[in-house]
């Protein structure tokens, strides 16, 4: 995790940047050996034989995917080079990829390539105010902005009602990766905690593979491998996954359960920001549920604009220093 943390180490772009990606090639590509048995992989397995590795072995990858061992070798090192779809292909089938994994290992061999320096800090990602208008016209979904590290970018009002537990937390932008795995609330929130966790981590590793050296994304990396031992954990574990459906299992400290399918769609003309919606399903108690917070969420608002003014500012974590 040293070398995620430090890739952006202003006093080390003297170094071959491309080393990072063949480290991350020679983990994922061993990981995903360790996941595929001969007898899944159809192999012969013999009463006698001994093996020393819980999966294929390298020269079993190769002859599956019909390559040489010595080179499949040179690849699962970092030696990318020339690598042609066919054989990306065969290795892919050899190690039973689905399709995210395949896109992650295609990131990590176009980087391996690459001799650009690392990017300094970018700016902050905005929301255009279209985007916006979009969001609020929404009022009877809960609707976020959603950035590829997990920072909420921007909600509508009935969405920021149902994080009000990620929003408790004075750092802006709010992050859903830094909630889940750094505030004891998360647990409560998410029914389905477990799995949250593991789509969260499998989505930063995509994300992370598209590029490396995305300051603000190994910051948050840094610090949650700092302070999770859970991150670290499945950090190690070089899980990649595509999440864009599903239901979440949420658990709102005002109006009770919600089983709430979601959707993500990427903006076209923002493609480092995806928009993120639930829904419930008709007559159900979790549109009860939606319909009584949006209710509470208006009742605060009264609230708020009846309230005294503060001088109070939330952290923005943009704002800490290079």
């Amino acid at each position: 995790m040293e070398r995620v943390a430090g890739r952006n180490d202003p006093n080390g772009t003297n170094r071959d940047i491309r080393d990072d990606f063949r480290a991350e090639i020679r983990e994922f590509l061993g990981t995903r050996r360790a996941k595929v048995t001969p007898e899944q992989a159809g192999l012969p397995v013999y009463g006698g034989e001994r093996r020393r590795v819980p999966g294929l072995r390298r020269e079993e990858v190769a002859l599956l995917a019909g390559i040489s061992s010595e080179y499949y070798t040179r690849l699962e090192r970092g030696n990318a080079t020339g690598v042609s779809e066919s054989i990306i292909d065969g290795i892919a089938q050899a190690l039973q990829l689905d399709e995210a994994e395949r896109i992650h290992l295609l990131d990590l061999l176009r980087g391996a390539g690459t001799t650009r320096p690392p990017r300094r800090r970018p700016a902050q990602q905005r929301v255009r105010p279209p985007v916006q208008r979009v969001l609020d016209s929404m009022s009877g979904t809960p609707a976020f902005i959603l950035s590829g590290r997990g920072d909420i970018l921007a909600a509508n009002h009935l969405g920021h009602a149902l994080y009000s537990p990620v929003y408790a937390d004075p750092v802006r932008p709010p992050n859903n990766s830094r909630f889940i795995f750094l505030d004891p609330r998360a647990i409560e929130f998410f029914r389905d905690w477990d799995q949250v966790a593991g789509d969260c981590v499998a989505m930063l590793r995509a994300e992370a593979g598209r590029d490396l050296y995305d300051r603000r994304l190994t910051d948050l990396i840094g610090e949650l491998s700092t302070r999770s031992e859970e991150f670290r954990r499945r950090w190690a574990a070089h899980n990649v996954r595509m999440h864009a459906t599903g239901v979440k299992l949420l658990h709102h400290p005002v109006v009770g359960d919600l089983d709430l399918p979601f959707e993500t769609f990427p903006l076209g003309a923002d493609p480092s920001q995806v928009l993120l919606t639930y829904t419930a399903e008709p007559a159900s108690p979790s549109q009860d549920a939606l319909n009584l917070l949006a209710s509470w969420a208006a009742a605060n608002d009264d609230i708020e604009r009846s309230a005294p003014a503060t001088d109070s500012e939330p952290v923005d974590s943009s704002d800490t220093p290079d």
